[in-house]
């Protein structure tokens, strides 16, 4: 399973833990990625998704069908 949310399409970034004399070491920070039943309105079911917290915090605040249109996802 990738680590990708399945709304935003946030993914793994890359870049370096800086130590105190100033060496780089390669690091990886990964998307706060959760799986969650959310309901659709349009569908009138429940849809499970992969999806990072702060798409949850958008999708409480406008809601997932809304949150979708906006993104051009088709949900099924």
């Amino acid at each position: 399973m990738s680590r990708v949310c399945e709304l935003t399409g946030k993914t793994i970034q890359v870049g370096h833990r800086v130590s105190h004399s100033n060496i780089k070491s390669k690091h990886r920070f990964l998307p706060n990625l959760q799986k969650k039943r959310l309901w659709s309105e349009s569908l009138k079911r429940f849809v499970s998704l992969r999806i990072s917290t702060s798409a949850m915090r958008t999708i409480d605040k406008v809601g997932l069908d809304r949150f979708a249109k906006k993104i051009g996802l088709k949900l099924r």
